[in-house]
């Protein structure tokens, strides 16, 4: 969930208000010098990005984060490859759970969303991708259990957990319906 959604949420204040103008840009000042510094990708983060782009399959970066926030998480996360090929919070009106960004992302590669998948880790996503007509796959390393990512197509531990299980995956068969959620421990 973005920030235009979670500040009102929490604090009654819209994000294109003054206050909310300002608390918005604090964020990014703190978050950049606090936290950035020390955020480590989960493990095989990149790999999974290399291995579900060897099998020919256009990947595209989705986030409500600001496209200047971008391009150091996807360093972080072995991903910069996806930089070109990215849709932040910059290219849409709406954060998630709206599908704006899930939609920016589905343009910048030119793909249907009914041939495309997603992988989250909220149910913030799931929601947006089910809104733009996108399935996704969910991971736990998000910090949400399997009732919350409740309508994925298959919920994995995180990319470790994918990237071992690629071959049966639903990255395997994109078009594939899943019938329920397959959890993994």
């Amino acid at each position: 969930m973005g920030g235009d959604k979670l500040m009102p949420a929490v604090a009654g204040i819209q994000a294109d208000s003054p206050p909310g103008q300002r608390i918005s840009e604090r964020r990014g000042d703190i978050f950049k010098a606090e936290y950035l510094p020390h955020l480590r990708a989960f493990r095989n983060a990149g790999a999974l990005v290399s291995a579900i782009q060897a099998r020919g399959l256009e990947t595209v970066a989705a986030t409500s984060a600001k496209r200047d926030e971008l391009e150091a998480l996807l360093k972080i996360a072995g991903a910069l490859s996806l930089l070109a090929r990215s849709a932040s919070g910059d290219d849409a009106e709406q954060s998630k759970p709206d599908p704006d960004i899930v939609d920016a992302a589905l343009k910048k590669i030119s793909a249907r969303a009914s041939d495309s998948l997603m992988i989250g880790d909220t149910p913030y996503d799931i929601e947006a991708a089910s809104r733009a007509g996108v399935r996704t796959i969910a991971f736990r390393c998000g910090g949400w259990n399997d009732a919350t990512l409740q309508g994925a197509v298959a919920i994995y531990d995180g990319p470790w957990d994918l990237l071992a299980r690629l071959d049966e995956s639903p990255i395997a068969n994109p078009k594939a319906q899943s019938p329920s959620p397959k959890s993994r421990r």
